[in-house]
């Protein structure tokens, strides 16, 4: 499968224009206290590169609809469990940092649920903060990915089905998935500019620091990403791996709500510190691939 320089300007001009303007209509419903439409917004957001490589007229046949895994069933392991390993390695690197910061009484979660209506709800269940975490967390590794892999799917078909074999083709292996990482990471931007997607908007270094570090993230997991769909040759396993990412959230939880402004170092993976474990993995995940030599970038 071969992509024109037309056929990709195209194709990154709309999954940016439509994604961003959802994510500007989006953010001014969050700021005016309506979360559910901001919710919506970045869910249709995600299906906009997919979208996007439809109006390019780029062919979704050859990205792996069919998964052929007989040998490759490790693969699914590590794209459902793999983020929550990094995850909890890295929030437990920043708190051996900054043990100062762990929310031992849980109370940002609490907070949370008691915003969102559901404190009263699960405490008359007999449910306690600690055995919701540890629900969370089951969810998080179990059921959840495949629910979100849906979701993922819609990004996934134009990151790694288009614009990374596009870019390694062009730029190298390794260069081409920096690149893609920092425009995987931009596309992101003006819900983090606006609504304070990620990192909130009051942490050290806001507004912009946060999408500076944000991007060396996206490099990080789009590398893992990008290694799970060169070995299985099936767009299914990074939407799995991306579905993931997305359910194991509850690390970013557990710093104290006074240091909610340090969230720009962890502990979410996303963080200074709480990325460092996921970027030594794709670190050698990229020194083995040129150990290797290079693998075609695209399937027929």
């Amino acid at each position: 499968m071969k992509i024109s320089k037309k056929q990709f300007a195209i194709y990154m001009t709309v999954a940016f224009v439509l994604a961003w303007i959802l994510m500007v209509i989006g953010s001014t419903f969050y700021n005016n206290g309506n979360q559910t439409v901001f919710v919506i917004c970045l869910a249709l957001a995600m299906f906009m590169p997919t979208l996007a490589t439809l109006v390019a007229k780029i062919p979704l046949k050859g990205m792996g609809w069919v998964p052929r895994l007989k040998g490759k069933i490790r693969y699914v392991f590590f794209a459902l469990w793999v983020p929550a390993l990094l995850a909890i390695l890295g929030a437990a690197l920043f708190f051996v940092v900054f043990p100062y910061t762990f929310d031992s009484e849980f109370l940002s979660i609490r907070n949370g649920l008691e915003a969102a209506g559901q404190l009263e709800q699960l405490e008359a269940q007999g449910i306690t903060i600690p055995m919701y975490l540890l629900s969370s967390v089951v969810q998080a590794v179990t059921w959840a990915p495949f629910f979100n892999m849906f979701f993922g799917l819609g990004e996934e078909v134009g990151w790694r089905g288009v614009m990374y074999p596009y870019l390694k083709e062009k730029m190298g292996v390794i260069r081409g998935r920096i690149a893609g990482g920092v425009i995987w990471g931009a596309w992101h931007w003006p819900a983090m500019i606006l609504a304070g997607y990620e990192y909130g908007k009051e942490y050290i270094g806001a507004p912009f620091l946060g999408l500076i570090v944000f991007c060396i993230a996206t490099v990080g997991m789009g590398i893992l990403l990008d290694y799970v769909y060169e070995k299985t040759g099936s767009i299914w396993l990074p939407s799995l791996m991306h579905g993931a990412v997305n359910a194991f959230t509850v690390t970013a939880y557990l710093t104290k709500p006074e240091y909610s402004q340090m969230s720009i170092f962890g502990p979410g993976w996303i963080g200074i510190i709480g990325m460092i474990p996921m970027l030594i993995l794709a670190a050698i995940i990229c020194v083995k691939k040129k150990s290797k030599g290079k693998i075609p970038a695209f399937r027929e």
